[in-house]
């Protein structure tokens, strides 16, 4: 059986697999379509549609195995979720930027719609996966063919989205899961600590069984020995956040990119499909 809120087998699994990065099947629109500001996550300044001097002729990154050390964790924490191959291959048929430059300000606007699409299929299939939320799945389901179906649009249908409001009701019934996953966790639903400022907080050894951390900003907060366990973390800021010894298993709608953007160690216990970062020690 799986530990409260931990997500089951199920057919979700295989809708997920998809919804991972190929970026052999991409032209590097991680790489150009997003501004990067010189910070701690980027070494450089980059506008929006530029593309990075590391970007290759062959749509690869040139220092990928050393983004850390050449001051861009940020680029090795990133995940498109897949939606970079579904713009180059299915949205422009396999066309290049490059070669096409007509059509490049509108592949980028593209991507960061498809992005966030692709986004919210990962945690619909996440939602789907929760026992504790049986009674929503059909919902769910039709939740997730429905925004399926919005990432085949074309170009202009994808542009004229109203990515705001299609995320609102996405995230109002994926909140409605994260309540009854939370209540079956063992915390009794937890705190509410949605959209909190706790930078830099000392939180070690913290009980946060079945928290809300929906949009809390983590930044640099210490978290070691803390539990986790079933709490929601869906768009909380991680970076930096001290991990080490902390119990994240069954917490629920956490990315591998978020735990990639954290500290942890062999101690720290993460949620299937979720693995420990290369970076992380032993």
């Amino acid at each position: 059986m799986p530990e409260p809120g931990q997500p089951a087998a199920s057919g979700s699994a295989g809708r997920r697999s998809s919804l991972r990065a190929d970026c052999a099947r991409c032209v590097g629109l991680c790489c150009v379509a997003p501004a990067f500001s010189a910070s701690a996550d980027f070494a450089i300044d980059k506008a929006a549609g530029q593309p990075c001097p590391n970007l290759r002729p062959d749509f690869r990154c040139g220092i990928h195995a050393h983004l850390r050390q050449r001051g861009f964790p940020g680029c090795a924490a990133y995940d498109c979720f897949g939606a970079g191959q579904k713009v180059a291959q299915v949205t422009f048929g396999g066309e290049d930027w490059r070669q096409a430059p007509g059509i490049a300000a509108q592949m980028f606007r593209v991507f960061t719609i498809m992005r966030q699409l692709h986004e919210l299929l990962w945690l619909l299939g996440e939602a789907l996966a929760l026992p504790a939320a049986g009674p929503l799945h059909t919902e769910l389901d039709q939740a997730f063919e429905d925004t399926e179906r919005v990432t085949r649009g074309t170009p202009a249908a994808l542009e004229a989205l109203d990515m705001t409001a299609y995320r609102r009701d996405v995230g109002a019934l994926l909140r409605r899961a994260s309540e009854l996953a939370r209540a079956g966790s063992g915390g009794a639903g937890g705190a509410d600590l949605a959209g909190a400022d706790l930078i830099g907080r000392d939180l070690a050894g913290a009980g946060l069984r079945g928290a809300s951390l929906r949009g809390a900003v983590l930044i640099g907060a210490d978290l070691r020995g803390a539990d986790l366990r079933g709490a929601d973390l869906t768009g909380a800021d991680l970076r930096g956040a001290d991990l080490r010894g902390a119990d994240l298993a069954g917490s629920i709608f956490l990315t591998q990119s978020q735990v990639d953007a954290a500290r942890g160690d062999a101690a720290t216990r993460l949620p299937l499909p979720l693995t420990s970062p290369a970076h992380w020690p032993d």
